[in-house]
């Protein structure tokens, strides 16, 4: 059966900006890729625009804005087959038999500095999505690297919360250290979301959620997208398919199934697990996930339902 896909995380956009791939087919190597993503069902990409750490803190906005501009290049030079989501009304439109929609995020509110007036700017430019914190701290938060802070929002990040509510942004969580996330969940009126995450009960990694946090996200109508990173999924940090089907039996074991996605999180991770080594492998994890007795419906809203629901409550 075919099956559409809306993946919650990828970094390959770092890879067009910097120019080291042209993101158009297999052959310039890398997880993902125009063809392999259009052939094996991605209706939707998220599309992060990770500020690595080098440019942190003087550069981050300047990188910021970059990784954007590079985004819109993409997409204005592939018409054809990609289309970029940034009202509701653009979410009818997947899938499309044709073009793959791309949702632009940011990975880090370091993009923002010191400033409330960059949320709105970066959601001028098309920006619908932002992960509050990488693993560093920033000036909204704590990222999970920060293990002995126990800090909450700062008085900026509640603000920045609030108005991406307003906005109609949404807010990832993943990097965000749990006193954070507990945070967010008071402040927030809107679903909120972790687009690569994984259980913390199947591997004690600090990326990764608890079973009380799982809990939360869903009743709070949120989504967990299933990172693939083999660090996140198995202690040993090696992996197979098997690992990410384990997760995700796991979260829809205490979370509910509609609280589950995919966030494969391709381009940003140093290994892949065996059996997806590229996003022309999806659809062989989606197989596996009739195998272990999820229903076609469960599969369905795994893949692409869950995150298309909480997409529509939160865009304007």
């Amino acid at each position: 059966m075919k099956y559409y896909i809306i993946d919650g995380h990828c970094d390959s956009l770092s890879h067009y900006v910097n120019g080291e791939r042209t993101l158009e087919d297999p052959l310039d190597g890398g997880h993902w890729d125009i063809q392999r993503a259009r052939a094996t069902g991605i209706a939707l990409q998220f599309l992060a625009a990770y500020i690595e750490t080098e440019y942190k803190p003087m550069m981050a906005t300047q990188r910021g804005l970059q990784l954007i501009e590079g985004a819109h290049r993409l997409i204005e030079s592939h018409r054809e087959q990609l289309f970029h989501i940034q009202s509701k009304n653009d979410l009818y439109n997947i899938p499309d038999s044709k073009r793959t929609g791309i949702l632009l995020s940011v990975e880090g509110g370091e993009i923002l500095g010191q400033n409330l007036f960059m949320l709105d700017i970066i959601y001028r430019l098309g920006v619908r999505a932002l992960g509050l914190t990488w693993n560093q701290r920033n000036e909204l938060g704590d990222g999970v690297g920060e293990l002995n802070t126990g800090s909450r929002l700062t008085s900026l990040g509640e603000k920045v919360v609030l108005r991406m509510n307003e906005l109609g942004m949404l807010i990832d969580v993943s990097h965000l250290n749990e006193e954070g996330f507990w945070h967010v969940i008071e402040l927030s009126k809107d679903p909120i979301v972790a687009t690569h995450s994984c259980s913390k009960a199947l591997c004690n990694h600090p990326r990764n959620l608890t079973d009380q946090q799982l809990l939360a996200l869903a009743k709070h109508k949120g989504v967990v997208g299933v990172n693939f990173n083999p660090g996140f999924l198995n202690e040993s940090g090696v992996a197979t398919r098997e690992d990410v089907v384990r997760h995700i039996c796991h979260i829809a074991e205490v979370a509910g199934v509609d609280a589950v996605g995919l966030g494969s999180d391709f381009d940003g991770i140093p290994e892949v697990p065996k059996g997806l080594e590229h996003v022309g492998e999806y659809c062989d994890l989606l197989d596996d996930l009739i195998k272990v007795g999820f229903s076609t419906k469960d599969v369905e809203k795994i893949s692409y339902h869950n995150f298309r629901r909480v997409l529509l409550e939160v865009l304007k």
